[in-house]
């Protein structure tokens, strides 16, 4: 590749910019053409995004900060579109720009390439989210999502403040899923804090992969009054302020957006309706009444999202968690918080007149009474407050609350503190609020005395009443039950002072119902596992807590998963002096460790694998693990998967070897006798560990390789192979070293967009493989010291680098080949010249590499680059030459690539190119050497012919047409056939049967197997690997392939209804069975068959296909079709319309001839398509065994449209004026006939129409004497014709120096004399050829009157020729005269006054047949005068025309009675 070197004035990251748009330019228009809508529109605005940077980074006006952002985003996005792109990977430095190989190590290089791929597999995440086409992705390593929403504004008209609870909802299940988002709105329209003003945004976080798999979700929006209690009151002192009542709700489904379905963008808009309660009903809300916000999904946890979208989460924005556990809890994520839900409750008006305003007020009190401050939440986003205040129900008995908040607390201080409700009536009278107490309260206690948690769930709580002074004194309630459960449970009857304690009792009437749940990593509702996390206040109890563990739920585990894996290794550490905790710690760990291996469970992975890179440095611990596993009192496949999942990590491995190596060998020690047992684990403990280090990615040790090689200058080569004390050893060394290089060429070590490293490593090796050549052609080429495998190994990996996908230029844009030639060249180049070289060297040796060396260098010749074809092709030669001279002939090297070629071909190499150069470059090294230039000669020719034929068929292997394919392998199998390559044949024959049965040929497909089987006999000879096909390997002999060959044809003749075929087929296995093997049996079976195949003629219908003749015209269509005219058998039941369209869809830009009459030369040489289809019909050919015999209609109608090679075609013309009186007499039929090459049907469904070389002769010849005829008369007639003409046609013929005519047909005629159906058309040739000479003889005396004196020496010149062939033709055929009879001049004369009639009736001369009339005619029939045109057509003119006029290229014959049968 040519690329002017420009040096660009552009930075180096705008450079980059537009080789990119250059590069996702081209594919963006692949992408458009192939209709993928959604990736181009992808491409299109990543496109746009980088134009736009570009322009930013062109115009030298940003800041230096936000020139670094600016920067960081386009690399970002570069390298998100390469890979999405699947371009190269790109490596960088910190500061984003391209790393340059040339000035990196190689180990950098490659450390690059893996952070590299790692960023941007974690930046693809933010890149997809960004994107403004397609729905949002999420990956599944990633089980952490969050949904931004900023509120832009509230638009309600309350007149007093109002709270805002945002929260997520789950209307399936009727829960809430996350904490409350509060925003407190101001009386005035905006929000209460200024802080807040147009930065009201929250994050709802914690959200799973379960949580976006939720049938619905909702955004609610409850809105909260906080005023008066009734709107109507006026607004005046009297009336009481700050009670909290309920107004209305927004809700909003937001399923969609969660799930990615619907657009996710943080500038869109959503407006949520306001639905007020019904108590306001009588408010008047306008139709713009709601909540605006938008909202956009994130990826990740809060410190993952803070940093993939600073720009949308930073530090003023407010986090709602999720009310429950997110699926995974990291390491460092300590979390308290006790969420608190007041459902509803049932309270006794007691002396009330109506019910009572019942507001619900809940503080944190310690064990004293005393409420600790800020301890509860309304909501996120909202500062801590020390009491709860709940919305008020105007005059509701049983009120329904639903309201959430959170308690939130030091983990010390949970054991001493409890929940104190306490209720009172509001009156909506100033004066009356201020006197109403608390009548009636509740309490509930976090923690049990077995200190587990609260269990999660409905507590129905006991109402304590009585003194209302009472109820704020810890001492009076906490004696008294706190649930109605602790009540029933003691068997108490509930009345109304069924409890009492100083001034308080428990109310059997009234009920209070809340629910509670904890979300603590520090707080277990589980006695079991409390009891292991806290194994020091009670290690008596340590072993039975140990044992307990494997019955705690996983669920409950998992959430304490860092603080029970401290536990367990503590308890191991703080044991090292002995083992009596071993065991049990062990089996805790496998437990453990096969509980997050489950599917449950299993992102807890990662949680794992950081804890271990955290806090795993213990080496005495994991000598105790150690000593465990190896003590043989636990399961050893248990301990060695244990085991073996820690060695993955390298900061395992650093701690767990070296202790490994120590135990291992004190334990293999072969003085420990008696621990056989033990010696066995340790063998398979060892072999596992060694599995596992062996399965590590091999690319580092590859990088660590090339690194060093890079290293090595000439000098350490040299040192290097000096080291090798015999040479047995330093072949050795080169056969693996080249056995090596092949495996890792062949494997690709690097994954395939590591463009930058693969590169730097085939230049390494490229040098070390030509160092290592060198040391082969001073040690190892001499006779004495050749050694043939090491140069094979040499061969096969020079090819196996040439060839390697990573060096085919051609392949890769014109971005990526300039940027590869220019910093490495074509590496292909320079080793295909040095295996030139290396092959020439071989001198006397090159022998022994033929012909396993002629595939791999057909490969190495096949690559598309001229200059290393022309320097390798020749190679060719050399290889024939030196096979040639050993055994005479080269007949191994031409079978070999044949072989490959077919292969290489097939597999996409090789083209027109190399198919010139190829005969051009062996035809020009041949031509020295006369002795073998023959035989090279042919050889090209046949590998010239089997090439195009094979590049046609790989042009149609994926062709829509399976038509096109089964031509082009039928070329190839007839190629093969001709050639003798049975192997090759067979191959074909079955490609070409699967297209069949693809399509349903049966008939077609059974034709097909019929070549194989007759290419078998009936006996016992073993089959040869040539005859064999895969799917009948059983069949070891001719006999048994050829029985199982037919057994299959019948099966498909059968499925095609040609029975007769069958019956033939049968009819020849039952002779075997009953005259060869003896097998009764099977002939029983055979006859049945038969006799079912008989019924099914005589009684199945069988419908009879139609023929359509389809001409391909013009130099638009493919070599195999290319003006040439084909007869097609149709389906069942198919019309030619449909046949015609099925066929016309598969040429798109053809045009359909509308008439049947064959094209001019100028359709046949234009370069567009025209495609000519009418139907024909198949001439029924004479079975002599039906002569004279009844036949049924059965049998008869079965052979008129099978077995069939003859075809016409005809229609009418009207000749001359019309009779109005009789329209039939100027009524003329013309009919075109056909031949085809097989008959139909055959190994396909249509055949191309064929002329013999015999028939071709005939038909020439003919023409000529019927020209010469002619022309004779004209110038008889006409004494002012010009003489040129006459010249020309008679010095054509005369002189073979010219024409060559009379050698041409005498070839013709010997090659075809022994032909046995032939004789007819010899028949007709022998008398043409004598004929002409008269002909020529009245020619040239009619010349000789007329010539000028200029022209004599031309005339004389001419009449010695027409002497010379006059007397060869008359030697060979007899002499033939002109007849001087009256009948003669009476014809001759008749002959002539015809052609005014033939010239009217524009028929063309030819069709006179004029050159019979000369001959010994037959005896008359009748004369001309008495065929009318009507006689002519009631005899429908039937075609008894030689072949010639039937069939070659379905040549048009207006047929009329010829003149030789007719006297005048």
């Amino acid at each position: 590749i040519n690329a002017e070197n420009v040096i660009p004035a552009e930075i180096p990251l705008v450079q980059e910019v537009t080789c990119t748009l250059w590069e996702w330019g081209n594919i963006w228009k692949q992408l458009y053409v192939a209709n993928k809508k959604d990736r181009f529109r992808q491409v299109q605005s990543m496109m746009c995004e980088l134009m736009e940077w570009r322009s930013q980074l062109l115009s030298g006006t940003l800041p230096k900060d936000e020139l670094k952002e600016l920067k960081q985003k386009v690399t970002s996005k570069i390298d998100y579109g390469n890979k999405i792109l699947e371009l190269d990977l790109i490596v960088r430095d910190e500061d984003g720009n391209i790393l340059d190989p040339e000035k990196t190590s190689v180990i950098s290089l490659f450390h690059a390439h893996a952070e590299a791929t790692n960023k941007i597999t974690e930046r693809i995440k933010e890149e997809m989210d960004e994107s403004d086409y397609g729905t949002y992705s999420r990956s599944s390593t990633s089980p952490t999502h969050s949904l931004y929403v900023f509120v832009r504004n509230f638009v309600c008209r309350i007149g007093e403040d109002a709270e805002l609870f945002m929260s997520l909802y789950d209307p399936q299940k009727q829960t809430v899923i996350s904490e409350n988002y509060l925003v407190r709105w101001g009386s005035k329209g905006f929000v209460k804090e200024i802080d807040n003003f147009n930065n009201l945004k929250v994050v709802f976080t914690d959200l799973g992969n379960k949580d976006l798999g939720r049938e619905k979700i909702y955004l609610i929006c409850q809105i909260v009054r906080v005023g008066r209690m009734d709107l109507k009151d006026s607004n005046t002192r009297k009336y009481t302020q700050g009670i909290r009542r309920p107004f209305g709700v927004a809700v909003m489904d937001i399923t969609d957006i969660v799930k990615g379905k619907a657009e996710s963008d943080e500038e869109k808009q959503h407006f949520i309706p306001f639905h007020p309660l019904h108590w306001t009903i009588n408010i008047v809300f306008l139709s713009s009444t709601g909540l605006w916000v938008t909202m956009k999904m994130l990826v990740g946890d809060t410190t993952q999202i803070r940093k993939d979208y600073p720009h949308l989460v930073d530090r003023t924005t407010v986090v709602a968690r999720k009310l429950g556990f997110p699926e995974i809890i990291m390491p460092g994520d300590i979390r308290n918080d006790i969420y608190i839900t007041l459902l509803n409750g049932d309270l006794d008006k007691s002396n009330k007149t109506s019910q009572r305003n019942i507001e619900v007020n809940m503080c944190v009190c310690d064990e004293d009474g005393k409420v600790i401050p800020n301890a509860i939440c309304l909501g996120a986003g909202d500062k801590p407050t020390s009491e709860y205040k709940s919305v008020v129900y105007y005059q509701v008995k049983q009120p329904r609350w639903a309201e959430t908040l959170k308690v939130a607390l030091p983990i010390e201080d949970m054991q001493r503190i409890h929940l104190r409700f306490t209720f009172r009536h509001r009156s909506s009278q100033e004066s009356k609020d201020k006197g109403e107490k608390n009548f009636a309260m509740a309490y509930v206690k976090l923690m049990k005395e077995d200190g587990t948690t609260l269990l999660d769930g409905f507590h129905d709580l006991a109402v304590l009443k009585g003194d209302s002074k009472k109820m704020e004194d810890a001492s009076a309630y906490l004696s008294l039950p706190s649930s109605r459960h602790n009540i029933d449970s003691k068997g108490s009857t509930l009345s109304r002072s069924s409890s009492s304690v100083g001034g308080l009792s428990v109310s059997s009437r009234d009920t209070f119902t809340i629910s509670t749940l904890v979300c603590s990593t520090k707080l277990t509702q589980n006695v079991g596992l409390l009891g292991l996390l806290k194994w020091r206040m009670k290690p008596e109890l340590l072993k039975e807590n140990l044992e307990k563990l494997k019955i705690v739920d996983g669920e409950e585990i998992v959430k304490f998963l860092q603080d029970t894996l401290d536990a367990l290794f503590n308890i191991m550490m703080e044991h090292s002096h002995s083992d009596e905790y071993d065991i049990l710690v062990f089996d805790a760990l496998i437990y453990i460790i096969g509980l997050i291996a489950d599917r449950k469970f299993q992102h807890f992975n990662t949680v794992l694998e950081a804890y271990i890179q955290q806090h795993f440095s213990a080496t005495l611990l994991w000598e105790g693990e150690l000593h465990c596993m190896l003590s043989g009192k636990k399961n050893r496949k248990i301990s060695v998967i244990i085991l073996s999942s820690k060695l993955l990590l390298s900061e395992c491995r650093d701690i767990l070897l070296p202790v490994i190596t120590k135990e291992l060998k004190e334990l293999l020690d072969p003085r420990e006798e008696a621990q056989n047992q033990e010696k066995k684990y340790c063998v398979e403990l060892l072999n596992s560990i060694l599995e596992v280090l062996s399965c590590q990615d091999p690319s580092h040790f590859v990088a660590c390789m090339t690194a060093i090689l890079n290293q090595m200058d000439d000098q350490h080569y040299a040192s290097y192979i000096e080291t090798f004390r015999t040479s047995s050893e330093l072949v050795d060394f080169l056969m693996e070293t080249f056995i090596m290089f092949k495996d890792l060429i062949g494997k690709n070590v690097y994954p395939l967009d590591w463009m930058a490293m693969s590169m730097v490593q085939n230049r390494v090796f490229l040098r070390a493989i030509n160092k290592f050549s060198e040391t082969m052609n001073q040690k190892f080429l001499e006779n004495m010291n050749f050694e043939e495998q090491l140069w094979n190994n040499y061969f096969h990996l020079a090819v196996a680098f040439i060839t390697q996908d990573s060096l085919q230029l051609e392949q890769f844009s014109h971005a990526k080949c300039i940027k590869i030639v220019s910093k490495y060249g074509d590496m292909r180049r320079l080793i295909g010249f040095a295996i030139r070289d290396m092959w020439y060297k071989l001198g006397q040796n090159k022998i022994r590499f033929i012909p396993g060396m002629v595939g791999p260098i057909l490969e190495m010749t096949l690559i598309p680059e001229a200059e290393l074809r022309k320097a390798t092709i020749p190679i060719f030669f050399d290889m024939m030459l030196c096979e040639y001279r050993n055994t005479g002939e080269f007949r191994k090297f031409e079978n070999e690539i044949i072989l490959k070629l077919d292969h290489e071909v097939e597999g996409g190499r090789g083209d027109e190119q190399y198919l010139h150069l190829f005969e051009s470059i062996l035809t020009e090294c041949s031509s020295s050497y006369a002795k073998i230039a023959k035989a090279v000669e042919t050889f090209v020719s046949l590998v010239k012919g089997l090439l195009e034929k094979l590049l046609d068929y790989r042009a149609v292997m994926n062709d829509e047409s399976k038509n096109n394919r089964m031509s082009c392998t039928v070329n190839l199998l007839n190629f093969y056939k001709e050639i003798n390559r049975e192997e090759m044949y067979i191959r074909y024959l079955y490609k070409l049967r699967d297209l069949h049965l693809d399509c349903e040929n049966y008939t077609e497909a059974a034709y097909t197997l019929l070549l194989h089987a007759s290419l078998l006999k009936w006996s016992d000879e073993q089959c040869t690997p040539q005859v064999m096909q895969t799917e009948f390997q059983s069949s070891q002999t001719h006999r048994h392939l050829k029985e199982h060959l037919y057994e299959m044809i019948i099966e498909y003749f059968d499925k095609g209804k040609m029975w007769e075929e069958a019956i033939s087929l049968c009819k020849e296995l039952a002779e075997q069975y009953e005259m060869e093997i003896f097998d009764y049996e099977l002939l029983s079976q055979n006859l049945r068959q038969q006799a079912k195949f008989y019924e099914n003629i005589m009684k199945i219908l069988r419908p009879k296909p139609d023929y359509f003749a389809v001409g391909y015209y013009g130099q638009g269509f493919p070599t195999f079709l290319r003006n040439k005219v084909f007869i097609y058998r149709g389906k069942e039941y198919e019309r030619r319309e449909d046949f015609q369209a099925q066929l016309i869809s598969h040429f798109p830009n053809a045009e359909k001839m509308t008439t049947t009459a064959p094209p001019g030369e100028n359709i046949k040489n234009s370069t567009g398509q025209y495609v000519q289809c009418f139907t024909v019909q198949p001439v029924l050919e004479e079975h002599p065994q039906f002569k004279n015999k009844p036949v049924p209609d059965q049998i008869i109608t079965f052979y008129k449209c099978n077995h069939v090679q003859r075809f016409h075609y005809s229609r009418p013309v009207r000749k001359g004026s019309v009779d109005p009186e009789n329209e039939f007499a100027s009524m003329w039929i013309e009919r075109t006939s056909f031949v085809t090459a097989y008959k139909l049907p055959g190994i396909l469904r249509w055949f191309e129409t064929t002329i013999s070389p015999l028939e071709n002769a005939i038909e020439t010849m003919s023409m000529t004497n019927e020209k010469i005829l002619a022309m004779v008369n004209q110038y008889q007639s006409d004494e002012n014709l010009p003489i040129n003409p006459l010249s020309m046609l008679l010095n054509g013929i005369v002189d073979p120096a010219v024409m060559g005519g009379f050698a041409k047909y005498e070839k013709v005629r010997i090659f075809f004399t022994h032909s046995v159906d032939q004789g007819d058309n010899l028949a007709k040739l022998l008398p043409a050829v004598p004929s002409q000479i008269p002909f020529l003889g009245a020619g040239i005396k009619i010349h000789e009157r007329r010539v000028s004196d200029s022209l004599r020496p031309f005339h004389e010149r001419m009449e010695e020729c027409f002497r010379h062939l006059k007397v060869k033709v008359e030697k060979q055929y007899g002499v033939r005269e002109l007849v001087r009879s009256p009948a003669f001049t009476s014809l001759f004369l008749l002959l002539l006054k015809s052609l005014d009639l033939i010239s009217r009736l524009s028929l063309p001369l030819g069709s006179l047949k004029a050159a019979n009339i000369l001959l010994s005619l037959p005896p008359p029939q009748q004369t001309l005068c008495e065929v009318s045109g009507a006689e002519r057509l009631q005899r429908s003119v039937t075609s008894q025309g030689h072949p010639a006029a039937a069939g070659g290229g379905a040549e048009t014959r207006t047929r009329f009675p010829r003149l030789r049968d007719y006297r005048s």
